[in-house]
């Protein structure tokens, strides 16, 4: 019985099982605890199509399990911070319904309805998944945002709001025009019909990845200098350099 086969899908589910940790820990409003799982399931997610290829054990099945899983790391927590942030943005809301035994009437809730739009990053995560996995095009490159480097921009704001809470970045992420405008922005790009370049090694030579490992570098740089503030500063600058790469032809 050949084991290794199972070794990039045993990754692919450790990737699910932090997502689920996650989705926990956004529900309960720890935002902290949340952004950590995400982090460590994209990790996850960075190795898993590599183990595949160096291992040569690429399937069907390890294809929508990778989707699978990144739909909840990078699709539902996401969404779930959103709105997460949205509820500390908006107007305070009280309701009586609050814990298990509440709940009588099923019209009681303790979080204004407009928080709901924090979960259209899960809608166009969902739906840039599907379109991910019938999309012959992106074999080596994405086509708009990919969904960790989105979740990587979302899970960003709760941890400057605690690490770095400088007054004008406090407003700006707390403003609830800028949570519309994000979450609308999330969609389009994840969806938007853009070629960007793929972080994802299929071998590690600096030959075929001078990009990559300069773009990486660049963020390490930017994580000294700016820290949890680097990672919205990074996302554009990803997609900036694979316009510039595209037009160039490098």
């Amino acid at each position: 019985m050949n084991l290794t086969r199972h070794i990039p899908n045993t990754i692919t589910l450790l990737n699910l099982l932090c997502g689920s940790i996650a989705t926990i820990f956004a529900v309960q409003g720890n935002l902290v605890m949340a952004a950590i799982f995400v982090a460590l399931g994209i990790f996850f997610d960075f190795f898993d199509g590599l183990a595949a290829r160096l291992l040569n054990v690429k399937s069907e099945l390890g294809l929508q399990l990778d989707s699978l899983a990144d739909m909840v790391t990078s699709g539902l927590v996401p969404g779930i911070i959103m709105f997460q942030l949205f509820r500390k943005a908006l107007p305070k809301y009280e309701a009586t319904a609050i814990d298990w035994e509440a709940g009588q009437n099923f019209f009681e809730w303790n979080f204004p309805v407009l928080a709901l739009l924090g979960l259209l990053v899960t809608l166009g995560s969902g739906y840039r998944l599907a379109k991910f996995n019938i999309d012959e095009r992106q074999s080596d490159s994405f086509i708009g945002l990919p969904t960790p480097a989105n979740a990587l921009l979302i899970i960003s704001l709760p941890l400057i709001l605690i690490y770095q809470p400088q007054p004008e970045l406090v407003a700006i992420i707390l403003n609830p025009w800028f949570l519309v405008g994000l979450s609308l922005f999330s969609c389009f790009m994840l969806n938007a019909e853009v070629p960007l370049f793929a972080l994802k090694f299929s071998d590690w030579s600096l030959g075929k990845n001078k990009l990559r490992y300069g773009f990486l570098l660049f963020c390490l740089l930017l994580l000294i200098f700016l820290q949890f503030a680097a990672i919205p500063v990074i996302i554009v600058s990803y997609v900036i350099l694979s316009i510039i790469s595209n037009r160039t032809g490098k």
